[in-house]
Parts: structure tokens; sequence; C-alpha cells
């Protein structure tokens, strides 16, 4: 069943992985076809966003609400929830780190995707070192936080479309089977990616197909996502290597 939550209390959905990011759009944009490779391969998915994403030029917190609940319909996400921090402001606080390790705590993902540790906007920086701080406090014993113990094995990075660098990733997802569904997912972004925007390549959406050309191109495939990792990667299966939705990294 998929769960949407917001400002509310957690509910216990074990995930096997999730995805936790600044704004409603930077899953779509970074790793949306990601996403769907390991839906398909029959893994429960869910995303965090860590603010409204508000105030934008075209948007309000009651559009932006309505576009995440559509492109959450369009991945097939087991869960989605909005941790109702500062957008603009984000920050790697105390409280902040509580309370997204109460969700690992109780959301008990094996993998935990979320922002490059570099990227021109603060506040996928912020939510990078967030996630990783999160991620450590998830496995403390005597703590106030809710949930019990529980340290996901590995973290993966992506880029977004901001900062024009391009880094060796540690692996590309092959997502040339669900390219069409992830600019479906974020076109329903409306306010932030098509309206006010320039179309062709050099409008969001064409930024995204154009990266996602030249990494399935690095991969001898059509489409691709770059993943980072800060830990050394293993491979259990021979099949992770064409489809790396197979069953995600294995601690090496």
């Amino acid at each position: 069943m998929q769960k949407n939550a917001q400002h509310n209390e957690p509910q216990a959905v074990n995930l096997d992985t999730l995805v936790i990011v600044a704004h409603p759009d930077d899953a779509e944009i970074s790793v949306g076809g990601t996403i769907l490779a390991l839906k398909n391969a029959g893994q429960r998915v869910g995303v965090i966003d860590l603010t409204n994403g508000e105030p934008t030029p075209h948007g309000t917190p009651e559009i932006r609400a309505i576009e995440t609940a559509e492109a959450t319909k369009i991945l097939k996400l087991d869960f989605r929830a909005n941790l109702g921090l500062p957008n603009r402001a984000l920050e790697a606080t105390i409280e902040a780190r509580a309370a997204l390790a109460g969700w690992i705590r109780l959301l008990k993902p094996k993998l935990l995707i979320t922002h490059h540790w570099e990227d021109s906007h603060p506040d996928h920086v912020a939510a990078s070192s967030l996630v990783d701080a999160a991620r450590f406090w998830g496995k403390l014993s005597k703590t106030d936080l809710s949930g019990t113990p529980h340290h996901p094995a590995f973290v993966l990075y992506a880029p977004s479309i901001h900062l024009r660098r391009v880094a060796r990733p540690d692996l590309v997802t092959d997502i040339s089977p669900y390219f069409e569904t992830k600019i479906a997912a974020c076109r329903a972004y409306h306010s932030q990616l098509v309206k006010g925007r320039q179309e062709g390549k050099f409008g969001p959406l064409g930024e995204i197909e154009t990266q996602a050309q030249f990494w399935g191109w690095a991969i001898q495939s059509q489409y691709g996502e770059p993943l980072f990792s800060r830990e050394v990667l293993g491979v259990g299966h021979p099949g992770f290597l064409t489809n790396p939705g197979f069953a995600g990294p294995t601690r090496h």
C-alpha cells in the first residue's frame, strides 16, 4: 500500500531502498529511472522530501503537494513523506538529524540514495550531510529516537543538474526501459520544470535527457543515471553488471 505522510507521526513500512532528497522533484530528476528499475526488480522503494521546495516563481505549497502526489503515482512508490524542513535554509542540525534518523529506524531500508556531496545548490549539500549523519544515528542504542536501531548497509549519491562537472561515477544504472516514465514523473512538476521554462535541449527536461543520453553512451546503452559511493561496492550476482536494479549493491 502506498503511504504519504507530511508533518505527522512516522508509520513503519519496511523498505528496500529509501531516497532522501532536499526538494520535491529532486528524486525524479536525479534517480527517477533508478527508482523504476528497482521497483521492476521487486524492491519496495520510498522517498523522503526534506522540504516542500517553496517559495518558487510558479509554485505554492498546495501546487507542489499536488504535483508530488502525481509523480508518486507515476513512480508507484511504496512510501513518500515530507519532513517539513525549511527550503532555502536547509541545515544538518541536531534536530533534523534526530527526525530523519527516526524515519530510517522505522522504515529500515537496506540502501539510502541522496544528493552528491558536491553541488552548487546549498540545500543539496546540506541534505547529503544530513543523510550521512542520520544514517549513523540510526544505529544508536540508549536513545529517545523513534523505532529500534537500524544502520542501512550503503549510501549512494546522485548528482543533479545544477553543477556542470563530469566526475567518474562508481556505477551507472541502465534506465533505457524506464526513461519515458521518468520524464513523465518529471513533467508532473509542471510549476518547476515546464511552466516558464525554455523548451528543447536547453530547458530542464532537455538537460535531464542530455545527461541521461551521455551516461547511457558511457555504458553502451541508450539512457543511464550515475551514482557515487564513498565505500567499496561489491557485486553480488553477475546479472548486477547488466541490470543494476537486480538487487542493489552488496557490501564488499
